[in-house]
């Protein structure tokens, strides 16, 4: 029996760890099923003014950092590329690095749409269960009616009408940008509420289309899980109403929540690409925009690789909470 807690940690860490290298290895493979060379984009353009000789297409072939050799030999460069964070450089932006590029996005999308997403998943969590715990009150059915609402709303219309009425219409908040022209990024309260003062219309946006679905899916578990015996008995035990709630209903209901929240967790890195795109957000959404629009291979390859290891490792810790938080999981 002692063992099983340990097996059961160790077998997700294997299955973490195989997964990954699936994924990374999947990630080497799908670009070069693709015809052609991923060099052939920023050659094409060059052809427009004459004819590409071969030694003109390896030297920008070189100057691109296209894999040379064999495909196993390209392989074992790219997983040791991989291992340090060397994804090449940018066709669109040459010659920048794509990590300079990634790590200039990184913090804004992070800053942004991971704490909104915290947010929203907090409130909504609590919102569903305080309604779930007064199911068929006034405060279920307002509750209910304003989840659904702002749920139907695509995050890219809500964003124009907020972008047209807020920003444009009353000019209350910046309408583009992640802070103003004549502000420096610098650790400084100006430039915090700067960048804060920025950060209000694209978090309202994905505060009100995510925050719906977080309160119906926290209030039709919770619904379920009073009818359960071990509830029925608390209360019959003469438990306060509060501990009922919280330690009993609202803790086993928590569980369908904390997984979708991991998988959502795990996509805050990929950004929220048409919020940022509307707004000219510069996060990972945008700068994936810019990527496929462009197509900078090198850029869109880290962006993928970057986004599905983040779900695979929000989705691990997930599983290493649900061991803590519900032992049956173990068994």
């Amino acid at each position: 029996m002692k063992g099983r807690p340990v097996r059961y940690f160790l077998g997700k860490i294997g299955l973490f760890l195989l997964t990954l290298w699936a994924a990374i290895t999947v990630n080497f493979i799908l670009p070069r099923m693709m015809p052609g060379s991923p060099a052939d984009a920023a050659i094409a353009k060059l052809a427009q003014n004459g004819p590409v000789t071969p030694e003109l297409r390896a030297s920008i072939e070189a100057q691109l950092g296209v894999p040379q050799g064999n495909i196993f030999s390209q392989y074992i460069q790219y997983l040791g590329n991989v291992a340090h964070l060397n994804f090449g450089v940018s066709y669109s932006n040459f010659p920048q690095k794509v990590s300079t590029l990634i790590g200039n996005a990184l913090p804004w999308t992070l800053t942004l749409v991971g704490v909104v997403t915290i947010i929203s998943f907090a409130i909504g969590t609590v919102l569903g269960a305080v309604m779930a715990w007064h199911r068929g009150t006034a405060i279920d059915a307002v509750g209910s009616g304003g989840s659904s609402f702002f749920s139907a709303f695509p995050p890219f219309w809500l964003a124009l009408i907020l972008l047209y009425f807020l920003g444009y219409v009353a000019k209350a908040f910046p309408t583009s940008g992640a802070y103003s022209a004549t502000s420096v990024p610098q650790a400084s309260g100006f430039f915090f509420s700067d960048a804060l003062y920025h950060a209000v219309l694209p978090g309202l946006t994905i505060l009100l289309t995510s925050l719906g679905g977080w309160v119906m899916g926290m209030r039709n578990t919770m619904i379920s899980t009073l009818g359960d015996d071990y509830v029925t008995f608390a209360e019959a035990n003469g438990l306060h109403q509060r501990t009922v709630m919280l330690a009993y209903a609202a803790r086993n209901a928590l569980l369908p929540n904390l997984t979708s929240f991991g998988l959502v967790l795990g996509g805050v890195v990929g950004g929220s690409l048409l919020v940022e795109q509307v707004f000219s957000y510069p996060g990972i959404g945008l700068l994936l925009y810019q990527a496929v629009t462009n197509q900078d291979y090198p850029l869109m390859q880290a962006l993928f690789l970057m986004i599905t290891v983040s779900v695979l490792v929000a989705n691990f810790i997930v599983d290493m909470l649900y061991g803590v938080l519900d032992p049956r999981t173990r068994r």
